[in-house]
């Protein structure tokens, strides 16, 4: 494996499957599946999941931010719970850590008890993002790859890459294979927001976005193989 410890950031989108809602377990068991070969290759593995198949964090004028945000906190708990149960499920053991403390129900985050499952060869899952509001899972991702120094982040999406523009709406839009961190920033390219970008650009984290609904793509990701985009 080109890359020992990785952190995959997976959307609560592709928890919902074709509902676009809630929780299809079928996805989850596919992207647990996908996710599984890289640990049975020997990768130390840990995820962050974001909220959207429950929250948006879209608010009503009159809503509190700070309200908004702590709602999808506690959407991105249900999608890290449902991840646990499909790698029990494939017999692989598991551990979820939120940003903030519910104790019924998860281990509240500390980096060394992190790094104390990934070296007893537990997947971790983060719930919450940064644990703080006004701070998207994105960054939450880069802050967690940051602080138990994982190699490499894959933003498993639904695109092939990172495109020079929208895909959606450009028929000759071109994806690109490499680009900088610079370049995504100063582009406005919308992979991950600035802050993250920034984060992994301080720590020297690559970022590899890549189509998770592409059979064996976070394999050969980890791998070295030359899929989806790699930011560096």
């Amino acid at each position: 494996m080109k890359y020992k410890r990785v952190l995959f950031k997976i959307s609560g989108e592709s928890l919902a499957g074709e509902s676009k809602t809630g929780i299809d377990f079928d996805s989850v068991l596919n992207i647990c599946e996908s996710i599984k070969e890289c640990y049975d290759a020997g990768c130390e593995v840990a995820i962050v999941v974001g909220g959207g198949n429950f929250w948006r964090g879209k608010y009503h004028e009159d809503m509190d931010r700070l309200n908004a945000d702590h709602i999808g906190m506690l959407a991105t708990t249900m999608n890290a719970i449902a991840l646990e149960d499909g790698f029990s499920k494939l017999g692989v053991e598991a551990r979820v850590q939120t940003g903030v403390e519910m104790r019924e129900i998860a281990e509240y985050y500390i980096t060394n008890r992190a790094l104390h499952h990934l070296n007893k060869g537990r997947i971790m899952i983060f719930g919450c993002g940064t644990g703080k509001p006004f701070f998207s899972t994105d960054t939450g991702a880069a802050l967690r790859a940051a602080e138990i120094k994982a190699d490499v982040i894959i933003k498993a999406t639904k695109t092939d890459g990172v495109f020079n523009k929208d895909p959606n709406k450009f028929k000759n839009a071109k994806v690109y294979s490499k680009i900088t961190y610079m370049d995504v920033l100063n582009n406005k390219l919308g992979v991950m927001d600035s802050t993250a970008v920034t984060l992994c650009m301080e720590n020297n984290i690559p970022i590899i976005v890549l189509n998770m609904n592409k059979k064996h793509y976070m394999y050969r990701a980890v791998k070295g193989d030359n899929v989806g985009t790699v930011i560096k």
